[in-house]
């Protein structure tokens, strides 16, 4: 899950439309080009963090193709402040819970 918090900051910067559906894999592609995260990370390294916030009530997934997946937002997202994380991500239907530590925001 260590990849949890990057996926939400490259949504919240990249994707921040309900509207407008995004891949996991374009997420990963934005990781790794932008963010240094390695090479070696695949969307399967990444699945465990994406249904994590489709339970969440952040993110749905609307096709799938192998292992492509396409998903909309349900609400934008906002940039918060989390006293032991810093800047966190949170959907408007999410609560009001850092993701990161799980401290009340």
């Amino acid at each position: 899950m260590a990849h949890a918090m990057t996926i939400r900051k490259v949504i919240y910067e990249n994707y921040n439309d309900p509207d407008t559906p995004f891949t996991n894999d374009q997420v990963l592609n934005i990781m790794q080009r932008n963010l240094g995260v390695d090479n070696d990370v695949t969307v399967n390294d990444l699945e465990d963090a994406f249904e994590e916030m489709c339970s969440n009530g952040l993110v749905r997934n609307v096709a799938q193709s192998l292992r492509t997946v396409w998903f909309k937002l349900f609400d934008t997202i906002s940039a918060l402040n989390c006293d032991q994380c810093g800047v966190v991500y949170l959907g408007g239907q999410e609560s009001s819970i850092c993701p990161g530590c799980g401290d009340p925001l």
